[in-house]
Formats: structure tokens, sequence, C-alpha cells
């Protein structure tokens, strides 16, 4: 049903029409829609989007553009702060309402409150929705009404209310825009494309945009999705998802990736197990905006408030060689070589390049997380404080707590062919399978025939494995007190 009157629906990280409460919303209550997009990047605060998230920035919001027009409709462009462009296109416009999907960044939900008091008081309503998870944070507690900290509860506790989800809903089919043309700006003077294009891997890589997201969400059900279970941990092969951009910008929403994986695996029971295995990496997001909204101190503190007084060992050159990929050990080179070129890395590498940073260098686990801020198109502010704390050992679930990946076994388990390896470090792709993922330890007619010179066309590992192993047992051992969480 609808009125005479006119909507706002405020885009944000929801740039999708398929699966979008907030443009549903609209669209069946108002007679115009105003698909207004603000960019005002400052009220983010430090977690601001980085370079690969505004490369994504400038590519999204034309694809979406593109499927309003087709509908009737445009996506106009404003500069921020987003109350006062809210309320300035209100008036422009006479709107009486304004629509958004919810985020859960702390400093989104103390702005969004605020924005939503303001608009009131000015006689316009509001309404929010969720477009971004399975489950609200606050709807998941425990019997006795606490939030979840350990993953495999919380996970039982949601799959039990998998089956009450709602269907996906369909894109409108049209979207009336207002009698009169509202100026906006062009996407190019938003300035977000870096001024120095470092950006072609990451034009190879990704396809920003709806019809991107639906295409690899169709990719990866017809094929990878059937050796998920085990070729997720596989970084040589093209069998993970790829959907972790297109889910935090709002492309596609989890509803649909449920709907799809269990849609094509109905009535086969061989595939269940795999499509489970990717509901269930699904439900790690949910645990992450979980632990962001009960816990929004988290991205700058530890959850393990133990970890207050860890004894980190801060070396801006140790920092700056892991993130050039010159560590000296092969596969979180290789990893954070792929990081750089595509903007992705494989979350098996990104746990090991992780915990060398972390245990092995002993740096604290924030001048990690803020690179991949920088460098990731997925960089999400819950899914990264999770993985960051999880294999610092200082975060939730985190048990044991002083693991300590060891590249070598974890490449030559995971990287069996070592074609991950020869991808990303072609110094390093003469050298025999026996010595390619521990060069160090190739004897020197072996480097010398494959062309590699240690210390000049590959470093020496940066630290010794088993010394710097020792080093960070120790460190976690005097952090060993009865553990408390914040």
């Amino acid at each position: 049903m609808s009125d005479a009157g006119a909507a706002i629906v405020w885009f944000r990280r929801d740039l999708r029409l398929t699966d979008n409460p907030a443009l549903s919303a609209a669209c069946e209550t108002a007679a115009h829609v105003i698909a207004l997009y603000v960019h005002a990047p400052e009220e983010d605060g430090e977690w601001a989007p980085g370079g690969a998230s505004r490369w994504w920035l400038r590519h999204s919001p034309a694809r979406l553009d593109e499927s309003l027009r087709a509908r009737g409709n445009r996506l106009l462009l404003r500069r921020g702060p987003a109350l006062e462009t809210l309320l300035g296109v209100a008036r422009e416009t006479g709107a009486s309402r304004v629509f958004w999907n919810r985020l859960y960044e702390p400093t989104r939900v103390a702005l969004d409150t605020q924005i939503q008091s303001a608009l009131r008081e000015a006689g316009v309503d509001s309404a929010s929705c969720n477009a971004a998870l399975l489950h609200e944070p606050w709807e998941v507690r425990t019997g006795q009404g606490e939030p979840y900290r350990v993953f495999t509860p919380f996970w039982k506790a949601c799959s039990a209310r998998l089956e009450a989800l709602p269907r996906p809903l369909p894109a409108p089919r049209r979207i009336a825009a207002p009698p009169e043309s509202v100026p906006g700006l062009a996407l190019d003077e938003l300035g977000l494309l870096p001024r120095i294009r470092w950006d072609s891997g990451l034009q190879a890589a990704w396809a920003p945009g709806e019809a991107g997201a639906l295409a690899q969400l169709e990719s990866f059900v017809e094929g990878a999705m059937a050796e998920y279970g085990e070729g997720r941990n596989r970084p040589d092969r093209q069998q993970t998802s790829r959907l972790s951009p297109y889910l935090h910008f709002g492309e596609v929403g989890p509803r649909q990736c449920v709907a799809a994986v269990r849609s094509a695996v109905a009535g086969r029971p061989a595939g269940s197990a795999s499509a489970d295995s990717f509901v269930r990496e699904l439900g790690w997001r949910e645990f992450a905006h979980h632990l962001l909204h009960h816990f929004p101190q988290a991205p700058a503190a530890p959850l393990d408030t133990r970890f207050d007084a860890f004894p980190w060992s801060p070396n801006d050159a140790w920092v700056e060689a892991w993130r050039r990929g010159r560590t000296g050990y092969p596969i979180v080179d290789a990893g954070m070589r792929e990081l750089w070129q595509t903007g992705w890395m494989h979350n098996r590498v990104r746990m090991i390049a992780a915990s060398l940073l972390t245990k092995n260098l002993r740096q604290p686990w924030l001048a990690g997380a803020r690179w991949f801020w920088d460098t990731l198109v997925d960089a999400d502010l819950a899914n990264n404080t999770l993985g960051w704390q999880w294999t610092a050992g200082c975060g939730a679930d985190a048990a044991p707590y002083f693991r300590v990946f060891n590249p070598m076994l974890q490449s030559e388990r995971f990287d069996p062919q070592r074609a991950y390896l020869r991808r990303w470090l072609p110094e390093l792709a003469r050298l025999p399978d026996r010595w390619i993922h521990c060069p160090w330890e190739a004897p020197a007619d072996i480097l010398a025939e494959a062309g590699v010179d240690l210390g000049s066309t590959y470093p020496r590992p940066i630290v010794g494995f088993r010394e710097s192993r020792a080093a960070a047992l120790a460190a976690y051992g005097s952090v060993r007190a009865p553990r408390r969480t914040i």
C-alpha cells in the first residue's frame, strides 16, 4: 500500500535492491522514493574506510545507480554530515520519512540514535531494518540472558532459529522517483580512487556491485561449494566463496546466501555437509557482530583483560617487513603479496600471517588489524577485530590462546603442490618442492641453481621460528593469571 508522500532510502553498506528491507518498506509505503547515498567517512572516526574499501566504494554505488535507473529511479550522491544531509534532502523533496538498514559499529550505533531523535524533532519519521545479519545481536543470548563469548554454543542457538528466517525479499520491479530531479554529486567528486594507481590488481580480481555479488554466489554454489568443507582451507585452490567483500558492502545479504546454498543441496544429502560448513562460516560473521555489539570497546581493547599487560615488543621495521611480504617465511610472504595485489587474502593464510606477527614477532595485534583494514576489500570492523584478537589469543573463544602456527607445517599441509607459493613468490619458483617452504635450509648448490640468493633475492627469516616461539610462550606464560573478560 502507499500514500501520496515521498520517502528517503538512506543507502550505506546495503548496496543492493534484492532483499533490502529498507527499500522494500519505502516502496510499499510511499509514492516516491529518494535513493540517497551520503559520503561522510569522518563519521566513522579512526575506522573510516581504508584504501581498498574506498576503491570498492568508487565502483559499487555506480552499479547501484545503474540498477535504480533501470527501474525508473537513480542514486542521489551527497557529501555529509549525514544528519544535515538527510534533513536537507527531506526539505528539498518534501519527504516525510527516512528508511535505512542498520549498521553495528559503535560509532554508527551512536550516530543512528542521534539521527533518529533529530529527525523525530524535525517532524520526519524514520525506521531502521536488518539487512546485514541473520539475527540481531541482541536477540541471541545465553539462558542467563548474557551475551555469548564462545562460538559453539552461540552458533547452536543461532542454528535453531535458521528455519524461521524470512525468505529473501525480491527486488522492486519499479521504484518511482520524485517528480522533480534533485541535484547531487558525481562519484568522481568524492575522490575515492588512489592518486597513484595501485589498484589494477583489484580491478582484475573483483566486480563490485550487486550483479557481481549474485554472479559470485551462483558460481560458488555451482562449483566450489561441493568441496567447501575441506577445500576452504586450501589457498592453492579456488574453493572459498569469495563473498566476504560483497557481504560487507551489502551487495548480497546473508539470507540470500543461506537460501541459495540450501536450495542447491535440497534433495541431495551428499551436498548438505558442504552447505552446512559454509553456513557455519556465516555464523562466525554473526558471532563477530554479536561481540562487537555487546563489547563495543573491542576494536581497541582486548576482550581478555589479562592482555592489557601483555609484553608486546613494538618494532616498526619488523611490521614493515611483514607488510611488504619480506619476513623470510614463504607462506606468510605469499599471503601478504596476495593481499597487496588483490585486496584479499585466503583465510587460512590470514591466520598464519597474523600468528607470525603477534606471536613470533610479538607485535601488537592492532598493528596488523590496521594494515588489514587499509588493504582488504572485505575490511569489516567486526570480523577484523574478532580475527585478530582470536589469533593473538586475547579475544573471545581464543583457545588455546598460546597456540603458535608453524608456517612451514601449515604450508606443507595446505599448499602441498606448492602452487600458491610459486604464484606469489616467483623468486622462489625454481626451488624444488622439498625446499620452497623453508629455503634457508636448502643446500647452497640448490639455491644457486634456483637463482635464490638469501638476503638478496629473498630474505632470510626475520626471526628464528623455534627461538621466537619459545619467547612467545614465555610471554604468554606471564599473563596466565585467572582469565577475566570485559
